[in-house]
């Protein structure tokens, strides 16, 4: 059976239950309008959403999961406790959004604006972030353990408590980002822009490798004249 195709519709949460009962798990959303609408609880597992107006809109706990999102636009969009395992999200502009205790499990952002999310508590193994925005982002307690971590600009992210070990960088900013009690241990920084960051703590940097140009810097913000 063919996949149907919503285009340019204004969605609203009964809307989308005809939606869901009509077509579950096979449903793609083009242009279509979620704007400030309830769609808590529903069950929207492997639906797709292309160049879509989120703005507003209520996920909390819906279930996600092998969803797609396209270049859609959600600023200030709630995930809360969401299902969004094995979800993929490319292109998207979602300032200012919520995940709180999401599932996000083997998600992957590519090329996402996630300036002033909230991600704290958020749950899940393998979760991928590739050429994102995370400016002011809250990740409290996220592991990007042995990742590699490509173009992320975490400049003035809330990082506390986040593991880092044997993470490599590679571009991207960790600019005055917040880093109480955060894990570096065995990470590769010589790629990302440290500036603000206490690297002499050597508890929570062991083993992480910062180019001479880092070193100085480092041992400059702290009065010391490399000569």
């Amino acid at each position: 059976m063919k996949t149907p195709i919503f285009r340019a519709e204004i969605l609203t949460r009964e809307r989308m239950q005809a939606i869901i009962a009509a077509h579950p798990r096979a449903a793609i959303f083009e242009g279509c309008t979620f704007d400030h609408g309830d769609f808590s609880r529903l069950d929207m597992d492997g639906f797709q959403f292309n160049q879509c107006s989120l703005a507003g809109a209520n996920w909390l706990a819906a279930s996600l999961e092998e969803s797609q999102w396209s270049k859609c636009r959600g600023a200030a969009c709630d995930f809360s406790s969401a299902l969004l395992s094995d979800s993929r999200f490319s292109h998207c502009d979602l300032n200012n959004s919520h995940w709180r205790r999401a599932t996000l499990s083997s998600v992957q952002f590519q090329d996402c604006k996630l300036t002033g999310a909230h991600l704290q508590e958020a749950g899940g193994w393998a979760l991928e972030f590739r050429d994102c925005l995370l400016v002011s982002a809250d990740l409290r307690g996220l592991s990007f353990r042995k990742a590699q971590l490509h173009g992320l600009d975490f400049s003035d992210a809330e990082l506390s408590g986040c593991d880092f070990r044997d993470a490599v960088f590679n571009g991207g900013s960790l600019r005055n980002a917040q880093t109480r009690l955060t894990r570096f241990e065995g990470a590769d920084l010589r790629g990302t822009d440290i500036s603000g960051l206490n690297v002499m703590d050597a508890k929570l940097f062991r083993k992480a490798v910062i180019s001479q140009r880092q070193a100085a810097a480092a041992l400059a913000a702290f009065g010391l004249v490399v000569a």
